[in-house]
């Protein structure tokens, strides 16, 4: 290893015995029960057993972005993931699934692959490092950098040079990513598009659509349930609330079960009655996002008004549901910049844009995406 690999492992080291007592008070907890102990001490998180392709991606959105990838190479295909979520997407897919360990680690856990896919910003330093050294083509793809975190790039550059030059090849989301990524230290960069475009989504299964307008709270953070339950009158249709934390459905539960006491509101859980008889619903299952939003008729879409960065607008375009956001979407301002039609409004306006839903515009999606460049590129190093 090079003196800097070494000077970064050894704070990455000291790093982790500090965060010890913490990680063991929060793997208790049912969220991180199995994630906690397999990233930081490799309990049940074995080496990849075969020499394939090694596909890497954050969490659920991500791996459902590459899986006509990993489908593509299902024989050869290595995953790993950073989140819950990300983990039993990919298990529903291959068998082949392991939860990227803490990074001092990856040295002697990373086995010899034939290429390394790695999707959007996971930037691990000792990833592409050790990859690379143990014969692997590293591949970055679907990469972007936001305007909003474009300064904090280039204030470490110093840094992610010493990534990208681990890196053989780098497929951007547009022109302006690529310069960005250039100034950083990227080489051999191709601009592909957004490869979330590059499927459409599709349904599990059909569901029968109420008979009148369906707005559906879509991947909802803490206090946006609040906001949009304030927001909303019974004269405005059927509110259908998705959180995007299985976690928070107790709790969003209760914060509904309060709201409706004074009210001539009826209410159930999807689990308890999977259907849409309510005038609000609580869907507290994961997986049918699709399904609901083909019998959607305006999406209020989570993750921006309560400043997460948003949450991906391409999925509820595509149904042709009307789409509101809160104006924080600087996670997804590149997807939508995909799409035309859709309402960034502050909070305090979501009443508002309800009330004159029938004059609100669909959205339509205006661009493309295409995994044919990153398939032909992993062929070459089979």
């Amino acid at each position: 290893m090079s003196l800097f690999a070494l000077f970064y492992n050894f704070v990455l080291i000291l790093v982790y015995i500090i965060l010890i007592p913490y990680l063991l008070y929060k793997s208790r907890a049912k969220k991180y029960k199995q994630a906690i102990p397999a990233k930081f001490f490799l309990k049940n998180n074995p080496k990849f057993h075969f020499n394939g392709v090694w596909f890497h991606s954050c969490s659920m959105g991500e791996v459902r972005a590459i899986k006509p990838l990993i489908k593509e190479f299902e024989n050869l295909a290595n995953i790993s993931v950073i989140t819950n979520t990300g983990f039993d997407e990919a298990k529903s897919i291959s068998k082949n699934v392991r939860f990227l360990p803490f990074e001092f680690f990856l040295p002697f856990w990373i086995t010899k692959q034939k290429v390394l896919v790695v999707m959007e910003a996971e930037l691990w330093y000792m990833l592409f490092l050790f990859a690379k050294k143990k014969g692997a083509k590293t591949l970055l793809i679907n990469a972007r950098i936001s305007d909003k975190s474009y300064k904090s790039y280039l204030r470490f550059r110093f840094f992610y040079k010493k990534i990208f030059a681990n890196i053989d090849k780098v497929f951007a989301q547009s022109e302006i990513d690529k310069i960005r990524l250039e100034e950083l230290g990227a080489i051999n960069v191709e601009v592909i598009g957004n490869i979330k475009l590059a499927q459409l989504p599709q349904k599990k299964q059909n569901l029968e659509k109420p008979n009148c307008r369906v707005i559906t709270a879509a991947s909802t953070h803490e206090s946006e349930e609040e906001l949009i339950l304030n927001a909303y009158k019974k004269k405005f249709g059927k509110l259908i609330i998705v959180p995007r934390h299985p976690e928070r459905f107790s709790k969003v539960d209760e914060l509904i079960k309060n709201f409706i006491k004074d009210k001539e509101l009826t209410y159930h859980k999807y689990s308890v009655s999977e259907d849409f008889s309510s005038d609000i619903i609580l869907v507290d299952k994961m997986g049918i996002l699709n399904d609901i939003y083909s019998i959607t008729d305006i999406t209020i879409l989570g993750g921006a008004f309560a400043k997460i960065g948003g949450h991906n607008p391409i999925e509820p375009a595509f149904f042709e549901n009307v789409i509101i956001s809160g104006k924080n979407i600087f996670n997804q301002k590149s997807l939508f910049e995909c799409i035309k039609n859709y309402y960034l409004i502050e909070n305090s306006e979501l009443k508002e844009y309800l009330e004159k839903a029938n004059t609100l515009l669909k959205p339509e999606l205006t661009k493309e995406g295409s995994f044919e460049p990153i398939i032909k590129e992993i062929r070459k190093w089979l």
